[in-house]
């Protein structure tokens, strides 16, 4: 159980942690302070641990990195065009 809430909240965390970002790109329409490599290496990575989690059948790896690139894809997408 304990365990269970540990993970639940980490993964919320480190997911709802782009939010802020997100939201403060958009509503300035700026990105030139993001780092373009960072946010690829990102984007990268979540996807190869949503495909990971996929192939183990593992949902928490899966929902937490699905929901992070929901994040990620629009901050990557300001930087191309904002940045």
């Amino acid at each position: 159980m304990l365990v269970t809430v540990i993970g639940t909240v980490a993964g919320t965390l480190t997911t709802a942690a782009y939010l802020p970002q997100v939201l403060q790109v958009w509503r300035s329409r700026s990105a030139g302070d993001i780092s373009l490599p960072m946010y690829v290496m990102m984007v990268t990575g979540a996807t190869l641990w949503v495909i990971y989690g996929l192939m183990l059948s593992a949902w928490p790896v899966v929902m937490a990195n699905g929901v992070s690139l929901f994040f990620l894809i629009p901050i990557l997408l300001f930087k191309l065009r904002y940045g």
